[in-house]
């Protein structure tokens, strides 16, 4: 087995990301645009308290703020991995923004900071498993393919190049994590990080429904809480994951190091 992952070649799992990369954007031209919809600000929840609106689905927002700030208060020797810091904080403050006055302009910045961080797990991913320089190199540009996306939206009213940005991600990286040997431990934080995005999924289609249920919390603040928890996740496993020590031939870079703040 260590033989298997010594030898592996990383233009194998290279080529598949290529491959799967260009094979969704060609599928995705077969799909018919995809408008924002106008019902999607009517939310379910619309309480006023203490002089802020939507109160919940603002301040539902908060644990992403501060999972952010404690990813950020440790030193990260990969800016990959800072990144993704910064697109959780920013979320929180994004998606805060956007409910306290739900519309177009202010939903543009509640998805921004969502792009970076799927873009930067997905260059993080890149940088462990594949290789360490083209993680750091495919970093910039995928936050760039991120803030295009958003932005032909708000040019075309197309969302599908969002669409693409977030679930591409989603679709690749399991492919990574099968194909090729983890260097840390705590691969099933990311496991459980994903099915608790897939959950928070399915609460935000769900929104009216869960509210009219009991009228305590609505759908889309649980999604809120429920993705925040996956952040979580992602943040435990930052703070207690440790190198996997293959072989000597194989070396861990020094850019998937996180050292303590001093």
């Amino acid at each position: 087995m260590l033989r298997v992952l010594k030898n592996l070649d990383p233009r194998r799992p290279l080529g598949i990301l290529l491959g799967t990369g260009a094979l969704t954007i060609v599928a995705l031209l077969f799909v018919p645009p995809i408008p924002q919809n106008s019902a999607y600000h009517l939310f379910a929840d619309q309480t006023t308290c203490l002089g802020v609106p939507n109160f919940w689905n603002v301040m539902s927002n908060l644990p992403f703020v501060l999972i952010g700030i404690a990813g950020l208060c440790r030193r990260h020797a990969s800016l990959s991995t800072t990144m993704l810091f910064v697109g959780i904080l920013l979320t929180g403050l994004g998606s805060a923004y956007y409910h306290w006055q739900p519309n177009d302009d202010t939903l543009f910045w509640d998805r921004l900071p969502m792009t970076i961080t799927f873009m930067a797990i997905l260059a993080g991913a890149i940088e462990e498993r594949v290789s360490p320089r083209l993680g750091v190199i495919l970093l910039w540009p995928l936050l760039a393919v991120g803030l295009l996306s958003l932005v032909l939206w708000r040019i075309t009213g197309d969302l599908r190049p969002y669409v693409w940005v977030q679930f591409f991600p989603c679709l690749v990286l399991p492919l990574l994590f099968w194909l090729t040997p983890a260097r840390y431990t705590r691969t099933q934080d990311w496991i459980i990080a994903a099915g608790l995005y897939g959950v928070a999924k399915v609460f935000e289609f769900t929104d009216v429904l869960v509210y009219s249920a009991g009228g305590l919390m609505s759908g889309h603040t649980l999604k809120h809480l429920i993705a925040a928890a996956g952040c979580f996740m992602i943040l435990r496993h930052f703070q207690t994951r440790q190198p996997i020590a293959v072989d000597s031939a194989v070396a861990l870079p020094p850019t998937s190091v996180m050292a303590p703040s001093r």
